[in-house]
């Protein structure tokens, strides 16, 4: 039985857990392509083709996939077109590969997995030390944080 997470938006994450003791954990896969506005600019999107790649294989065994809800602040509107860009684009691909998935608010599931009382850059740090406990095998040293990973446990907890 498998359960996903995702840290939905282009520097989002995958996680990935397998059981009690295998998980995987991998950014997001992005491309980066010119804008489509007049002045020059560059963006991100979520790159569809790797992470069907991705999933595939073992899409058939995912119980659940658990999916962060994007921001949507209108103060900050770039950040939220690209987030509901990013989550239009990986819905699709759920779709695609027949794997069930819900929504979840971030407090949820650090309300579970994260001590109280932490604001912004505490919850990215505290993020990061309870995955390195939760799954050491994991290469911590090239990730700030492990929401995806616990977005993945936390459907796990919740069966």
């Amino acid at each position: 039985m498998i359960f996903l997470g995702i840290d939905n938006g282009v520097t989002g994450s995958l996680g990935v857990v397998l059981d009690n003791e295998r998980a995987i954990y991998k950014p997001m896969p992005v491309i980066r392509c010119l804008n489509y506005t007049k002045s020059k600019q560059w963006l991100h999107r979520i790159n569809g083709e790797a992470l069907t790649e991705f999933l595939q294989d073992m899409s058939p065994e995912i119980k659940m996939c658990l999916i962060e809800r994007p921001m949507v602040n209108p103060g900050r509107w770039k950040a939220t077109v690209s987030a509901i860009r990013a989550l239009e684009a990986t819905q699709i691909v759920l779709e695609l590969l027949k794997i069930p998935y819900s929504f979840i608010d971030s407090k949820e599931w650090q309300r579970a997995l994260l001590p109280s009382g932490l604001e912004k850059q505490e919850l990215k740090d505290a993020s990061h030390e309870v995955g390195l406990r939760l799954f050491p095998n994991i290469e911590w040293s090239k990730w700030k944080d492990a929401d995806g990973l616990l977005i993945a446990e936390y459907a796990r907890r919740k069966g």
